[in-house]
Parts: C-alpha cells; structure tokens; sequence
C-alpha cells in the first residue's frame, strides 16, 4: 500500500498548538499514522458533506482523502463537545 502525504491545515495547525503537549503528541502520532493506512479501524465518513472523522480519547481529527494524489489533508482537531459546531 503507497504511502499517504499529511497536509495540516492552518486551522488545525493552531488547534493543536492550544492543547496540553502530552495530548498533541498523542494526536500527533495518531495522525501520523493516517500516512500508513487513511482509513483505520473506528474511522467514520462524516454526513453531511465530505471528510472523515478519527477518535482519540475525548478528541476528534477531522480530515479528507485524497486517494488520486495520495494525500490526507487535517481540517480540524479538538475537543469532542466543540469540533463540529
């Protein structure tokens, strides 16, 4: 399986440097792992529109596919009661 190129957005890039270090490194890593394989185990498409939707712990990473060029672009990353408003 080819490997996938991450894109983070400006949005996200600046959701992330809000949270706790501990937390962004875990969420760090977890989107990292998305050049590996951009559909894991408990992803979900969101309704409603395009993008995808991962869990960690009480966080959500919002992102797209892009399978023809090969790149997973992160829209949004934050807390579960605030990332979809």
């Amino acid at each position: 399986m080819p490997k996938y190129t991450i894109a983070i957005s400006k949005t996200a890039q600046k959701q992330l440097d809000k949270l706790p270090d501990n937390i962004a490194n875990t969420l760090i890593s977890v989107i990292q792992q998305l050049a590996e394989n951009p559909r894991p185990y408990g992803y979900i498409k969101l309704k409603g529109g395009e993008g995808y939707r991962i869990r960690k712990g009480n966080y959500r990473i919002i992102y797209d596919i892009y399978d023809t060029v090969l790149i997973v672009d992160v829209i949004a990353i934050g807390d579960r009661k605030n990332i979809y408003e």
